[in-house]
Parts: structure tokens; sequence; C-alpha cells
């Protein structure tokens, strides 16, 4: 290791030259995998091939081929697979907590070069390693394609984080002290990753922030993959998909995607959802599916936070264009597709009597995609012996005046203290949400958040009390933070005997 303005640090693959920023030492674009191109496309990651002399970690690798990658829509290079590392002080001595962040994007979309996942505030005033990653996407990373493994995206988190295990130490880190973290996609990663054979022992702790409840079955997968190849006139086979050139590929989930709705018959409440992407449990890679996992003690040596936001839904009420358009009709339909049991929109009506049909409309959407996946996790985990904390965020997003409340996403810029004003850019998810200026209560809250986040990386322990079935205590996030019984008792009660799991093929 090497100090002054360019920090050098040798990795198991060989030396990299990084640089200093705002007091910290950063490393951009290492590779801890093989470019999953050529022969290896679709397949299993390999280790990075090694290289000699010192590689300039200056500059943020490739995203994967998804259906936006920006303005320029064609990712130039094909090592995808790098990760990124921001640390107080490259000195092996250091031992610091390691933060790995894995990000959001309905497993379709998404890159750790966004600036809203720039980890140098988090690093700084936590005093932790933070290291970002790619993971391939939609096709590439999640398809149930015959003749390759199931989950790529997710044998790609493992191969980082036994990169991380070989090699953070070097940067500064712990390798015994790891904490994965993520939102949306992310966290229905970790929840995977909570129960994968392949991951045990990879992290200590897990930060999961709004876990989407949705895991294919085999069959549902293989009924996709089907559908998706069949956009362009293809099985879903390696032979017949390797053809195809990776930035061209992800225009068939796009197309598919833009007509799920006629497979409602087949696939059932999925084909209402964003996108036809989730992780598979192939009965190898992610055996079962978290909750029945972590309910039987799976991961009760990882200590655990799970969370969601207040209004989750209401971010895709926005970008469907429905704010003020949901009639009686469209709310039946939802609240029969997602809610719980027959009978789910009589006892919706009965617990919420004066809900309107667009809350409706996203109440039970919420209450199915993310805010009860999320609580029957943090349930699961203490019936498996384990120790979770839960949160909830319940302070509106400043933008338009609070009208998307406490949105999906909204904890993101949160988590890394990054409002937005990032030059050229829309300003990511801060900027959206947040707006040019935001208020100064939004620094005070991300102060907290950022501290509870990596006192939890270092000791466990998030600053309130552990979630139990009697108390069901909840930190709840707002301009004065408070600790209460988990809030959505409606919700919780209409959702009590119902059992997350695996996502089957409906038959027509």
């Amino acid at each position: 290791m090497s100090t002054g303005e360019f920090p050098e640090v040798r990795t198991a693959a060989g030396a990299v030259r990084g640089r200093r920023e705002g007091g910290l030492a950063v490393f951009r674009g290492i590779p801890f995998a093989e470019p999953p191109v050529g022969e290896l496309r679709f397949a299993a990651p390999l280790p990075a091939a090694r290289w000699d002399g010192v590689r300039e970690a200056f500059a943020f690798g490739p995203p994967p081929p998804q259906e936006v990658t920006g303005p320029d829509a064609s990712p130039a290079g094909d090592d995808w697979l790098t990760v990124n590392v921001w640390t107080p002080d490259a000195d092996p001595a250091a031992r610091r907590p390691v933060m790995v962040w894995i990000y959001g994007g309905a497993y379709k979309l998404g890159s750790a070069d966004d600036p809203s996942y720039d980890g140098g505030r988090l690093s700084r005033d936590g005093d932790v390693v933070v290291v970002t990653l790619n993971y391939r996407v939609g096709i590439e990373g999640f398809a149930r394609i015959e003749g390759a493994p199931a989950n790529r995206g997710l044998l790609d988190q493992v191969a980082a984080l036994e990169w991380v295990r070989e090699n953070v130490a070097a940067f500064g880190g712990d390798p015994d002290q790891v904490t994965v973290f993520g939102e949306s996609a992310g966290a229905g990663s970790i929840g995977a990753l909570l129960v994968m054979p392949r991951a045990r022992g990879l992290f200590r702790r897990a930060i999961a922030q709004s876990v989407p409840g949705t895991y294919f079955s085999d069959a549902l997968a293989g009924d996709i993959a089907g559908a998706l190849a069949g956009e362009l006139g293809l099985r879903p086979t390696v032979a017949d998909l390797a053809g195809v050139d990776p930035r061209k590929l992800p225009g068939a989930g796009a197309a598919l995607s833009a007509r799920m709705r006629e497979y409602v018959p087949r696939w059932g409440a999925v084909a209402l959802t964003p996108t036809p992407f989730s992780p598979v449990v192939d009965g190898d890679v992610l055996p079962t599916a978290p909750w029945e996992a972590l309910a039987g003690g799976a991961a009760r040596d990882v200590d655990l936070i799970v969370g969601h936001t207040r209004d989750e839904y209401r971010l895709f009420l926005m970008f469907a264009g429905l704010f003020g358009r949901v009639d009686e009709a469209m709310a039946a339909t939802v609240l029969r597709m997602f809610g719980p049991g027959a009978d789910a929109g009589q006892a919706y009506r009965a617990a919420f009597p004066d809900a309107s049909a667009e809350y409706l409309f996203e109440l039970v959407q919420s209450d199915w995609l993310f805010r009860m996946p999320s609580l029957h996790l943090a349930q699961a985990q203490v019936a498996g012996g384990g120790r979770a904390h839960m949160y909830e965020l319940t302070w509106s997003a400043p933008l338009n005046g609070g009208a998307l409340g406490a949105c999906h996403g909204l904890d993101v810029p949160l988590t890394f203290g990054n409002f937005g004003n990032f030059g050229d850019s829309a300003g990511g998810l801060g900027g959206m949400l947040l707006g040019p200026t935001p208020p100064p209560e939004t620094e005070a809250l991300s102060a907290r958040l950022r501290s509870a986040w990596t006192s939890f990386a270092a000791t466990g322990d998030p600053g309130w009390p552990a979630y139990d079935t009697e108390r069901r205590l909840v930190q709840l996030l707002d301009t004065e933070p408070s600790v209460a019984a988990y809030p959505e008792e409606a919700s919780r009660r209409l959702w009590e005997r119902h059992m997350f799991g695996v996502l089957p093929l409906t038959a027509e």
C-alpha cells in the first residue's frame, strides 16, 4: 500500500491505483470477475484474470446491458462485473467495518456508477469502508435460460462478496465485519443471499430496504423466459440467445414489459408488476424462498435490519400517470389480484372504510409488493432464532408539496446523503424526489439514518430495540424519529395468515 494523491493497493489479481478524494482513498472499476461475454455468456462468473503492473482504478466500469443506461444507451465495454471502494485509509491494520451496497432497479436496471450511490459521505462520516458493485440484470442476469445456471445476477453478487472477503483487508476493511445493504431489488437480492448456501459466511449483517415479495417458481420463470425469447423469435436457450448482441437483448424485455398484462391468466399478479424478472427458486442456487428458510433458522447468526417506506407504491402511481385516474373498477381488480384471500376486497374495505378507490389501489400493492414481505421477513428471522431490527420511513418527499408521501426509493438518497446537484445529470433519485433545494430537515434525517446504518455495521445495534412479536417495536424515521409499535396494524392483521413464498405458474 502506498499513500499520497494516488494510493496503490495490491489485490489478489494485481495492483490497483486509486485517487485521494475528499480525505478518502477511492478506487473505481476493479474487476471481480471475467467479462461474461463470448464463451462465458450466461455462465456463472469466473474470477478476474491476473494482470501485471499497476491498473488505474479511476473510472467506473461500464453498466451491465439494460433497457436504460443514461444518455448513451450502449455500454462502453464488456467489463460489467466490477467493484468500487471508498476507504478512509487503505491500511491493512485498520480493519474498519465494511458496507457492501447492492442496487435496486426491478432486477432489470441499475449500475454502481449512479451518482446516488457515491459512497463518499457514508465512508467519511461513518468511518467505514464502502463497496459498490455491478451485477447482471434483465435477461443476462435473471432469465431462466436452458443450459445456463439460474440467478446469474445473484451469483455475480456472491462473486463480488468473495472478492471482498479476499481483498478488502488491503483497503483497510475487516472481512469479518461485512454488512450487505440494498434497496428494492437490492433488498430482494439480500433476502436471497441470506438463505443461499453459496453466500453463507460472506457477510455478518444485512440491511434490507423495501424487500419485494417476488420470487419465481422454476415453472413460472421458464414460462416467462419463453415469452422473452419469443419476442425475438427464439427459444430460451443459451444456443439461441448467445448469438444476440448483449446490447440488443434488453429490447426483448422492454417489449414484453409493455404487454405483460396479456399474461395474467398464466402469471397471475406478476403480470401486473413493472418487471418480468425476479430471483428464481430453482432448488440449487436458491433452494427456497427467504421467509421459509429464515423461519427455519437459515440466517439466525446474521444481524438484520429490514424495513419499508409508508407509501411505497405511490411512486409507481406517478410513473404510470394514474394520480386522480383510479376508479372503483381498477381498485376492485387489484384488490382481487393482490389481496390476501378470496374476500380481500371486502376485507380491505372493512379495514379502511374511509379509503378512496385510489388509496385502496395504492395500499394493496404497497402491501403485496413491499410492506408485508418486509414485515414478514423480520418476523421470519425472529421465528428462526435470529435478531431483526425494523423501521418505517414516514417522512414525506418534499417534491410537489409532499404529494408522493414517503414513497418507494426515498430512503436511497437519505442512506448515502446524496441529494442531487450532479452536474448535467437529472440528479438521480435524490434530485427527482427531493427537488433542487431539499428542505433543511433532509440533512438531519439523512445524518440520523447514516449513523444508524454505520453503527449497525460496526456493532450490530442501530440504536433502537430489536423487533419481537409482542411489542412489535419499530423505528419511525421522520423529522423527529421515534420508536413505536408497528404502525401499519390494519394491514398487518389482514396479512397475518398469509404465507409469502414462491410465485407459481397459474393454470389457464
